[in-house]
């Protein structure tokens, strides 16, 4: 879906343009969080049409950035990415399941991440996920980031059909600013890669 302005895309990639959300926005929105397979790792259940124009409304002030191809403007998944004090980051990412596995999400989390330790004075960068999501914690550790943790059944998100709470367990992983720097100069990482 079109977003008008030019002036609304805070980064471009080869590929991508990643931008604030717009209301406007709900339907490509609806697409990929109405999916399970979206949805199984995140704290809520898949969307409606209704929740999906309220989560748009609500992501357009929030911490989370559209991810959109170059191509078309097709908005394709988001980016969450919040700071918290003294500079260290909180980083999480969902990709319509129609475009996995192209390399979306790499360039899109690379480009979010190089942005806040360049511009922001980020100090560290984390992102937590459940260990089931092979995909997810590849994608960090591709790119660099360091598995620091495994929290055992520390997450309930959802409960099952008796209404007990299904609990999961957590992957940490982080990145220091001196470490992005240095895998950017030697050449490491910063390259768009398809995950298998």
């Amino acid at each position: 879906m079109s977003f008008g302005l030019e002036i609304d895309v805070i980064v471009k990639t080869e590929r991508l343009l990643i931008r604030r959300f717009v209301p406007n926005d709900w339907q490509d929105l609806y697409e990929y969080l109405s999916q399970e397979s979206i949805c199984r790792y995140q704290p809520y259940d898949a969307f409606t049409e209704e929740s999906a124009k309220r989560e748009a409304i609500s992501r357009s002030s929030d911490h989370y950035w559209a991810v959109c191809l170059k191509e078309n403007k097709k908005l394709i998944g988001d980016v969450y990415l919040h700071t918290r004090k003294y500079g260290v980051w909180e980083i999480g990412f969902a990709i319509n399941e129609k475009y996995q596995k192209n390399g979306f999400a790499v360039e899109a989390v690379e480009a979010l991440v190089d942005d806040v330790f360049r511009n922001k004075s980020a100090h560290r960068v984390e992102a937590m996920c459940d260990p089931q999501n092979i995909a997810s914690w590849k994608l960090l550790e591709c790119i660099g980031f360091r598995r620091e943790g495994h929290l055992l059944q520390d997450s309930c998100f959802k409960d099952d059909k008796s209404g007990r709470p299904i609990w999961t367990d957590t992957f940490i992983y982080g990145i220091l600013e001196s470490e992005w720097h240095k895998e950017t100069k030697t050449g490491i990482s910063k390259t768009v890669i398809k995950i298998r």
